[in-house]
Parts: structure tokens; C-alpha cells; sequence
């Protein structure tokens, strides 16, 4: 506290710092003492308490149809991607006559009703896993794996929640992992089988020009 010339001086007392330390110092009335109060005790906030996550009753459901039907539901596109069957065909382009591809035999309408058919499968997924998250709750799974990790992807929705399922009923809950994994080596081998197709037929276009 600096006190201007010819003006009244408080009276003695506690008051903030004029070094700005935060502290309040005692001044005896015409200068600072130096001498600083103890700080203010602030007593900790509570931490909010997070309920721990009890194990739930054997007869308890972890299964229901909305987590098997999200782990099946890769399975639509890659079908229609067996028929999805284009001929592919090569053309000229340019003075030097350059061979490529024709996009038009490539990008057709069951191409696009695949495209489609992947966003679908997104959208759905995303309901059916608030679905699911909301009957694990009502079963009784405390904090649940949250619903919208499915819009990451799906196989990180699948997993955490066959986790925490795990933790809470115990020998029981990992069967849509396995699951996932199956499917998910069926696209790889399927899609690998078809791109082969693919350009094989595309190789065989080439050599008969």
C-alpha cells in the first residue's frame, strides 16, 4: 500500500502485500513492518467419488441382439461386394496412345450402392451401439464402454465394451471379440479373392488390345 503525500494513513493493520506476493502484511500505521500473515488454510475440495464397477449377477445377460447384429453387419457390403462384378475395360487416350483404365466400367451404379451400403452400415452400427450400451446399463454393468467410441471404428466399440463386460462378469462377455476377428479375416480373404479377379481380368483386357 503506498500512501500519498499529505494524506491520511490508514490505521495499523493486516493488508494485501504491495509486492503483489499475495500475502497479507502488517502495516503499523505510517510503514510496512515486513511482517507477513500465516497463509489461509483452504481445505481441499471432495473429489467427486467414482462408483467402482461391482460384478453383475451369472444370470445377468451380456449377449443381446444389437452387439451380435453390429459385429454381423460388415458382412452386408462385403456380400455385395462378390456381386459387384464390373467389366473392366481399357482404352486409348491421348497422341501417344497411352492405355487406361476406362473409369466409366469401374465406377457404375452397384459401385456406388456399395459405397452407400458402407456408410449404412456406419450409421447403424452407431444406433445399435447406443442400444446396447443403454441395456448393459439397465442389466447392471456400472459405466458401460460409451457407444460413441463406435464412431472411431467399429472393432474399438466391439472391444472395449467386451472388456469391461469381461471385468464384470468373468468368464463370460469376450465371445463378440472372437467373433470380430472371424469376420474380420473373412473381408480380408474375400476382398484379397475379388481385387485378384479384378486385375486379372484388367491384365487379360490389356493383352487382347
Amino acid at each position: 500500500m503506498t500512501v500519498p503525500p499529505n494524506s491520511s494513513a490508514p490505521g495499523p493493520g493486516w493488508y494485501p502485500d504491495p509486492a503483489g506476493s499475495g500475502r497479507l502484511q502488517w502495516w503499523n500505521g505510517a510503514a510496512w513492518t515486513g511482517q507477513f500473515s500465516a497463509p489461509h488454510f483452504q481445505a481441499p475440495q471432495p473429489q467427486r467419488m467414482v462408483e467402482p464397477r461391482r460384478r453383475i449377477s451369472d444370470r445377468a445377460p451380456v449377449y443381446n441382439a444389437y452387439i451380435w447384429t453390429i459385429v454381423a453387419l460388415p458382412l452386408v457390403p462385403l456380400i455385395m461386394l462378390m456381386f459387384w462384378n464390373p467389366v473392366l475395360r481399357v482404352r486409348t487416350v491421348g497422341a501417344r496412345q497411352v492405355q487406361t483404365l476406362d473409369p466409366a466400367s469401374i465406377f457404375t451404379v452397384p459401385y456406388f450402392l456399395l459405397v452407400a451400403s458402407g456408410f449404412l452400415v456406419w450409421g447403424v452400427s452407431a444406433f445399435l451401439a447406443y442400444l446396447d450400451w443403454d441395456k448393459l446399463r439397465r442389466d447392471g454393468v456400472v459405466r458401460p464402454f460409451h457407444w460413441a467410441w463406435v464412431f472411431l471404428s467399429r472393432e474399438v466399440y466391439v472391444i472395449g465394451r467386451s472388456v469391461i463386460v469381461h471385468e464384470v462378469a468373468p468368464r463370460r462377455g469376450l465371445a463378440p471379440v472372437w467373433a470380430t476377428i472371424g469376420v474380420t479375416i473373412l473381408a480380408v480373404v474375400l476382398v484379397g479373392l475379388k481385387m485378384s479377379a479384378l486385375v486379372s481380368s484388367l491384365a487379360n483386357q490389356a493383352a487382347s488390345i
